[in-house]
């Protein structure tokens, strides 16, 4: 099973601490949504995850080996990462975009087989862009790049998926279709790790959450037990009702403190 350990972790920047001495363990089969406010230190927390980015202090090992010691395609192979608010540079279709997510996984020669032509077509019906396939990427809309940047990270079946904010910019229903496919990854043994800004999605699908305040970590566990309303009073500064956290039918409100 795919184990991932942060052990001390911490990220300087300009001399202040942007993550502090973070330390967890995750595994294959969970769904962690990773929550805090702006600046708490997500991003870089999960660019060092998926090892685009060494830590100052600490170590992260993957079932068992430092990051550093995988080959970067053997790394790519294992796990994917989404970026915040990703981007289309050249005007190639939808996909081929799509496509890209196999790179790690082509033979030196030759180029995509049947089969992961068939696959690509099955990820692009999944986020529901049949219709754009052949579209130049760089005209989709923000929601739609954004779930073609999902499907890209999906294609090539990773252990791991790590994902920041893969929720941003997309339309209720989109939204809700793209995190039930996070928890169905972790469900099939998939190890998601993905910040969300929507505590309600992240109450209902999330089978465990991270929450992190000022680069610490500072609280860490199941849903059902770990999104508590004095949690979110304490790092976010709101007053807020849990209901049936770690259910589907949860809700999360709140209100200014």
């Amino acid at each position: 099973m795919t184990c991932l350990h942060a052990d001390g972790v911490t990220v300087r920047r300009v001399g202040r601490a942007v993550v502090d001495d973070l330390s967890m363990t995750v595994d294959g089969g969970q769904f962690v949504a990773l929550l805090g406010p702006n600046g708490a230190g997500k991003s870089t927390l999960l660019t060092c995850l998926a090892g685009l980015a060494a830590p100052d202090d600490g170590r992260i090992l993957l079932d068992g080996r430092a990051l550093a010691a995988i080959g970067l395609r053997a790394l790519a192979r294992r796990r994917a990462f989404l970026p915040q608010a990703p981007r289309a540079e050249w005007p190639i279709s939808v996909e081929r975009l799509v496509a890209l997510g196999l790179t790690p996984h082509l033979p030196a020669f030759g180029g995509l087989s049947q089969d992961m032509m068939t696959h690509v077509a099955q990820m692009l019906e999944q986020v529901d862009l049949v219709p754009q396939r052949d579209q130049p990427a760089t005209t989709l809309s923000g929601g739609e790049l954004a779930r073609a940047m999902l499907a890209r990270a999906m294609v090539g079946d990773p252990d791991i998926l790590l994902a920041d904010e893969p929720l941003a910019g997309l339309d209720p229903r989109h939204a809700l279709d793209s995190i039930a496919r996070l928890r169905s990854l972790a469900n099939g043994g998939m190890l998601v790790i993905a910040s969300v800004h929507d505590l309600t999605l992240a109450a209902r699908y999330a089978t465990h959450v991270a929450v992190m305040h000022k680069g610490r970590l500072v609280a860490f566990g199941e849903t059902a037990t770990t999104l508590t309303a004095p949690l979110l009073r304490d790092v976010f500064g709101v007053k807020a009702c849990v209901q049936d956290a770690g259910k589907i039918t949860a809700v999360v409100d709140f209100m200014a403190a």
